[in-house]
């Protein structure tokens, strides 16, 4: 398996057409898109592209939002725009909101984004859905490349409990299965698993982020070649754990 850094992107502004820059970008590199590729963009060139900037500037902060902001040592404006995609609070601490987004996904901040973007008062959401983002994105990629069978990611960083450190997930996916389910196949020594459901979306995406990086790279898209993903038209959220299965909140 290869991961191959995307290089030569342009800064993206709203309207580009990201899926199309991508396949440019990937046939001027030498490094065309291939079948069963998959496409790994961080979910702040995705929302940049789609015009969901948000200037603080331009917020007007709420009464809950001016409080949680008091506990939180934040921006009220910014703890604002956190609440605007928070479907429910999982939890505040110092300097840190964990919460439910409008899309599912369980973060802090509601994934809401200071870094890669101009401005010292612009900050990125998370798209507003980001499985249609990554399928429009594949789209564009298919109707630029002609190549049809592959898989984009949409990703974002994410600390986990009990672990430091950060590490990239998928917070939206088109074109695979997001999940493998290995229940029922037996190991080495005959036995039958029974709980093995290998996220390979989060693993894509975790291994896409070695070249993307986070800092001053200017990589946010990466090619991940020759991994056997299982091939699916369907979006689901099956990445997500129901609530009365999460044992952290």
């Amino acid at each position: 398996m290869q991961v191959l850094p995307v290089t030569g992107l342009p800064l993206i502004h709203p309207g580009d057409q990201l899926g199309k820059m991508i396949a440019e970008a990937a046939e001027k590199q030498g490094t065309p898109i291939q079948p069963h590729d998959v496409i790994v963009a961080t979910h702040v060139a995705v929302s940049k592209s789609e015009g969901n900037i948000v200037n603080l500037d331009a917020v007007k902060p709420s009464e809950r939002a001016i409080e949680i902001a008091k506990q939180t040592n934040k921006d009220p404006a910014m703890v604002e725009v956190i609440l605007q995609d928070t479907k429910e609070i999982v939890r505040i601490g110092q300097n840190s909101i964990i919460t439910e987004t409008k899309s599912g996904v369980v973060c802090a901040n509601s994934g809401v984004d200071r870094s890669n973007v101009a401005g010292d008062r612009n900050v990125v959401p998370l798209p507003k859905d980001p499985n249609a983002s990554a399928a429009r994105i594949r789209r564009e990629i298919v109707e630029q490349s002609g190549v049809e069978d592959v898989a984009v990611i949409v990703s974002d960083t994410h600390g986990r409990p009990f672990r430091m450190g950060e590490i990239n997930i998928a917070v939206g996916y088109a074109g695979f299965k997001p999940i493998r389910d290995r229940r029922g196949e037996k190991d080495l020594f005959g036995y039958v698993l029974r709980i093995k459901m290998t996220a390979v979306a989060d693993e894509l995406a975790s291994a896409a982020e070695l070249v993307i990086g986070q800092a001053n790279e200017g990589i946010p898209v990466a090619i991940v070649r020759g991994y056997n993903y299982t091939s699916s038209e369907e979006q689901t959220t099956q990445l997500i754990r129901a609530k009365e299965k999460d044992l952290f909140r």
